[in-house]
């Protein structure tokens, strides 16, 4: 009796920690992507019919309210299917198996790829800076990039600093569009991104500006921004952008990205 009340307490206790962990990673994802608006009405919805089908059981009322919540539930996903996608990507990410790289190539080996890497990335943005040249570069994290690779010109090479500084030169064909770096690999340029809407972004800052925000807002990567017009240097992350961040702080965030990875 008492192992009985026991493995129906961890099985319950199990379930409760699933359960918080779906509505955790849909919460984040929503927050990240939706308008506020949009999520409170749903929640709000929900709530009422709560109120008026189940608690208060006003039966015309919430016989409409049932019928409402059936067909609802397709217009959710319809509503949210981008949402959606995104969600099924984080779970089926093969970064979340990161650990078995790390097991076969060694954490040393790793850790001084990743260095070298950021130092290339440091390097190469300290130059373009310098040279005013206008850059957009993507660095993964734990969120799959790929759906955003086959927007542009898709290849394989290691992040090298003279390499990013060709790709992003003026007369280059690639250089208008965003770089994609998963792990210590260059794996895209002259990427199209999704386009920021926010209204309380400066008036000052362009596209390319306006585009690192928009994939903070959409995946948990790190964009780096190097203004055409000032030569200053900005990055986004988790839906915020932050605005002429000197090298220490670039280097600060790419170690931190990697260590997200």
């Amino acid at each position: 009796m008492t192992l009985d009340w026991l493995s129906f307490t961890l099985v319950d206790l199990f379930d409760i920690i699933l359960s918080a962990l779906l509505f955790y990673y849909v919460y984040k994802t929503l927050r990240a992507t939706a308008s506020r608006a949009l999520i409170l009405g749903v929640l709000t919805f929900i709530l009422v019919w709560l109120i008026v089908s189940k608690w208060a059981g006003m039966l015309l009322l919430g016989g409409i309210l049932d019928e409402l919540i059936g067909t609802g539930m397709l217009i959710l996903v319809i509503i949210f299917q981008e949402e959606i996608r995104r969600f099924l990507i984080t779970l089926g990410s093969t970064h979340r198996w990161r650990f078995l790289r790390k097991m076969f190539k060694g954490d040393v080996e790793t850790a001084q790829e990743e260095q070298r890497c950021v130092a290339a990335l440091v390097l190469a943005c300290m130059n373009m800076a310098r040279k005013k040249v206008g850059a957009l570069i993507a660095i993964q994290a734990t969120q799959e990039l790929t759906a955003y690779l086959h927007t542009g010109e898709v290849f394989r090479a290691e992040v090298n600093a003279r390499l990013i500084e060709n790709i992003f030169f003026k007369n280059s064909p690639l250089h208008d569009g965003a770089m994609i770096i998963i792990d210590s690999d260059i794996r895209a340029a002259g990427c199209i991104l999704p386009v920021s809407n926010d209204p309380n972004l400066s008036k000052d800052l362009g596209l390319r500006h306006r585009s690192a925000l928009g994939l903070s807002q959409a995946t948990d990567c790190l964009v780096i921004v190097i203004s055409e017009e000032r030569g200053k240097i900005s990055l986004a992350q988790d839906g915020k952008i932050d605005v002429d961040v000197d090298i220490d702080t670039l280097r600060q965030r790419l170690d931190a990205i990697y260590a997200r990875a």
